[in-house]
């Protein structure tokens, strides 16, 4: 796949700084999902999952380290040069999970049975809800979906934006 050249404006919704990614590079990317990029940013390398938007598009959070890395703030344009990779890296597993899966041993063989991109989907379907029970039951489901022989979650829809802190209904904020 050629590279995706771009700029784009750094945005703040909350208190995070991201940038969406114009609608004519996400639409080069090989998919409307949760897609692993690599590339620069400002011309400094980074290789990070892109988020879908619940639009058509992309993002990707900017945090502090990266900001002082490319020397840009909220409102500065930034220049990006990616590509996708399919070389995932497992991503973070957030505490509850982590227990949950640590004190069930079928489960814990099972998800590790499981590819990285499927740990990656399994966590944002789980995340993808403000509310503590049901993100608690969607815990308990992931145990049991993978006990039932699923590897991945199902009936979720993919394209949407999974991080309630920036988005509403699967679909990210505006800024």
């Amino acid at each position: 796949m050629p590279s995706i050249n771009f700029k784009t404006q750094l945005i703040t919704i909350n208190d995070w700084i991201l940038m969406v990614l114009p609608k004519s590079a996400s639409s080069k990317l090989p998919s409307r999902g949760l897609v692993l990029v690599q590339g620069t940013i400002n011309g400094k390398e980074f290789k990070h999952p892109l988020e879908p938007d619940g639009k058509g598009s992309h993002w990707l959070q900017i945090d502090s380290k990266m900001l002082k890395t490319i020397g840009a703030k909220s409102g500065d344009t930034v220049e990006l040069s990616i590509e996708s990779s399919k070389e995932w890296e497992e991503p973070n597993i957030p505490k509850d999970i982590k227990d949950a899966l640590e004190s069930d041993k079928k489960g814990m063989e099972l998800w590790l049975d499981c590819t990285t991109k499927a740990h990656w989907e399994w966590i944002r379907w789980i995340r993808s809800t403000k509310n503590p029970d049901t993100r608690k039951i969607r815990i308990e489901k992931t145990i049991s979906k993978l006990k039932s022989g699923k590897r991945a979650p199902c009936c979720f829809n993919m394209s949407m934006c999974t991080e309630p802190h920036v988005s509403k209904s699967g679909v990210l904020l505006d800024s």
